[in-house]
């Protein structure tokens, strides 16, 4: 006698009625357990949360482990895989051809840091609006171990010896090019990965998130500031963050002087639940002040650096139409024959 089976529970749908599993990529040929991973899986997450349409994303990346992985998420989104350390151009050309489209950085501290660092701060200079996601893990895993940009000076591998090298930090180098909004991260902290991440998508210009992502394979020694271990024994918290979307009630229980909350252009909120009283991320001196004595002191702080949404963005800046220029006609985008001729007559 044939027993009748109870349904499984109906999977779980966004506001646009998409599953979480249409977020999803291509397996993952990283190392297993590579910090990359997890933040893959929190821009799928954060993308779901937020209802965004993957063919409205435009995933972009330089070379290096970190510009591998968006092959492992939202495979139903546009993407572009670039040169070492020219993903900031090549999304620049993007977002001016069609800034009607979220466009999506991962890049890494070799891609960012080292070769592509001039490309990096002329983007924030301009404001390409963007998230910018740095997986940072101090150590060119694709080459097999050499020393980045962001290695601790004194750090030991392997096969490359000692780093003799002070580190950049690329939360202070985006600071002192004007971005409005700066974030430092953890893989291993996935809420506040995931909580920042929708942050960054809901801000109108560019968002840059240095997300600290553990290499386990040349990289993840006890005593480095890139490390697992080390994370989760020195991560300080500036703040809890939540990120509460336009449609949804918005409801704050207060407790004077331990709540923040940042307003974004199109609604959303972000709510800061202060760890640190004193520390206020609109205070652009603040921010490079508290950066600086945590780099002297080894301190691994993480959470909304600063934000400031003041500036204009490059398409606002140079007056793009409403209608983005990919979807312009071509008579719309070039002279017509008599223009040229006239220009040339006064050439001759």
């Amino acid at each position: 006698m044939a027993t009748a089976t109870r349904p499984g529970p109906a999977p779980k749908m966004n506001s646009i009625g998409l599953e979480q599993r249409e977020y999803r990529g291509n397996p993952s040929t990283l190392c297993q357990g590579c910090g990359h991973d997890s933040i893959s899986s929190q821009i799928m997450a954060a993308a779901f949360d937020l209802s965004l349409q993957p063919h409205r994303i435009i995933k972009m990346s330089g070379i290096g482990c970190s510009s591998k992985s968006p092959a492992y998420f939202l495979s139903r989104a546009h993407g572009f895989n670039t040169l070492h350390g020219r993903m900031p151009s090549v999304t620049t050309g993007a977002v001016l051809a069609n800034h009607s489209l979220l466009a999506l950085g991962v890049s890494g501290d070799g891609d960012t840091g080292s070769i592509g660092i001039g490309q990096f701060k002329h983007m924030v200079r301009r404001n390409v609006p963007m998230v910018y996601i740095i997986e940072n893990n101090g150590v060119y895993g694709l080459t097999k171990g050499q020393f980045s940009a962001t290695a601790d000076i004194g750090q030991k591998l392997k096969y490359a010896g000692i780093n003799e090298l002070p580190p950049l930090d690329l939360c202070i180098e985006a600071l002192v090019a004007n971005c409005g909004f700066v974030a430092r991260s953890f893989a291993g902290d996935a809420k506040q990965v995931r909580e920042l991440l929708k942050a960054a998508m809901s801000f109108n210009g560019l968002a840059v998130i240095d997300i600290i992502s553990p290499c386990v394979t040349f990289n993840n020694q006890d005593d480095s500031t890139k490390s697992y271990h080390y994370g989760k024994e020195h991560e300080e918290r500036l703040h809890d963050i939540t990120f509460i979307a336009k449609r949804e009630e918005i409801t704050v229980d207060y407790e004077p002087g331990t709540v923040m909350e940042v307003q974004l252009h199109d609604g959303p909120v972000i709510q800061l639940r202060k760890l640190d009283e004193a520390y206020d991320p609109t205070d652009r001196l603040g921010a490079l002040r508290m950066l600086e004595v945590a780099r002297e002191q080894r301190e691994f702080i993480t959470g909304l650096i600063y934000i400031d949404q003041r500036r204009e963005t490059l398409p606002e800046m140079l007056n793009l139409p409403a209608t983005p220029l990919a979807h312009q006609p071509a008579e719309a985008l070039r002279p017509p024959r008599e223009a040229l001729s006239k220009v040339m007559a006064e050439l001759a």
